[in-house]
């Protein structure tokens, strides 16, 4: 088949279920959204079980693309400071151009709440956030381990859901409309600073 409109069908997927949520994914609605001849997704993704699954798979190529971008070449920032400006500017993508990501892996995510062969296929995705956090921590020179990547982890999934719906009296008590100073904030309650590092 070819992959090039399979990709697009699948960036189309991701796009309704962002705009139309669960319930709006149908094979007609993916079709009109890649704008191909009606039957196309149908040819590529027989059921709503494999529209789903290729969404799925869509909304972990982007996130992966996403954070190697931010992180650029080896283990990720060498300090404190370049770290919470990775860490902003994934809370920044959530509110742009990752919005559609974002609310499609959240459609997903309830999906799977039903289908436990979706949540298996999601898993892998939600998890390894707190490696990944573990493995920064470390690479910034601060202080790791698995409790401090949980709560830096859940402090940014936390976000995600006030950042997209974007009520500007919850960001601002949030403190998510200054996300540096937000992903500053976060680190400092995972990792304070020893008193020689205090400005």
């Amino acid at each position: 088949m070819n992959q090039d409109r399979r990709d697009r069908l699948r960036d189309a997927a991701v796009t309704v279920l962002a705009g139309a949520g669960g319930r709006g994914l149908t094979h007609r609605a993916v079709d009109m959204a890649a704008a191909v001849p009606l039957g196309t997704a149908k040819n590529y993704f027989p059921t709503r079980d494999a529209l789903l699954r290729a969404a799925a798979e869509r909304c972990l190529e982007q996130y992966r693309a996403l954070t190697a971008r931010l992180a650029g070449t080896g283990p990720g920032p060498a300090d404190r400071a370049g770290l919470a400006t990775l860490l902003a500017g994934l809370l920044r993508d959530v509110a742009g151009p990752g919005r559609p990501r974002v609310l499609a892996y959240l459609e997903l995510q309830t999906e799977a709440a039903r289908r436990p062969w979706l949540a298996a296929l999601l898993d892998p995705i939600g998890s390894a956030d707190f490696a990944a956090h573990e493995r920064l921590l470390r690479a910034a020179g601060l202080a790791a381990g698995p409790d401090r990547a949980r709560a830096l982890t859940l402090a940014l999934h936390g976000a995600i859901p006030h950042l997209l719906a974007g009520a500007p009296d919850t960001l601002a008590a949030a403190g998510l409309d200054d996300p540096d100073g937000f992903a500053r904030g976060v680190l400092a309650c995972v990792c304070p600073q020893p008193p020689e590092e205090e400005t």
